[in-house]
């Protein structure tokens, strides 16, 4: 079955102008078109778009999704360059989820002094207190502030 480009977006939820820009920044290279130069996608490029989507959302450039477009359309020859830069990009989002965890250890803290602030109808103290006496499921977020003032 093939769809057209207005088809394909509602069908994906992505506006028609992302699936002319992919096709331009040559992420369809294996695209067909009707004889009039219209688009067509198949199933299977729903795949594709599906692992677009997962690659951009890691930060991957635009670039790499095309090289490692390419080397699928290779086959076994290009497995070895598409598993190190699956790797790559794993490593990278490993990076972000590390420093996203500390972010939301902070945020945590954050909330629970500004509770605690709240119920005490000022701050005035809170930041003096011993960690002992900070939540263990907030002292993270505390330690984190602390060492980034040093």
């Amino acid at each position: 079955m093939y769809y057209t480009i207005g088809e394909l977006a509602a069908l994906i939820d992505l506006p028609p102008s992302t699936l002319r820009y992919y096709d331009k920044k040559g992420l369809f290279p294996f695209l067909e078109r009707s004889e009039s130069g219209i688009r067509l996608f198949k199933d299977s490029d729903l795949e594709t778009l599906n692992l677009i989507d997962c690659l951009k959302q890691t930060g991957m450039p635009l670039k790499d999704i095309r090289r490692f477009i390419l080397l699928a359309m290779q086959g076994d020859a290009g497995i070895k360059e598409r598993l190190a830069l699956i790797c790559r990009r794993k490593e990278t989002v490993l990076e972000q989820l590390r420093s996203l965890q500390d972010v939301l250890a902070i945020l945590s803290y954050k909330e629970w002094f500004y509770r605690q602030a709240e119920a005490r109808g000022t701050v005035e103290g809170l930041k003096e207190l011993p960690l002992s006496e900070v939540p263990p499921a907030v002292r993270k977020g505390r330690e984190l502030l602390q060492r980034r003032k040093k």
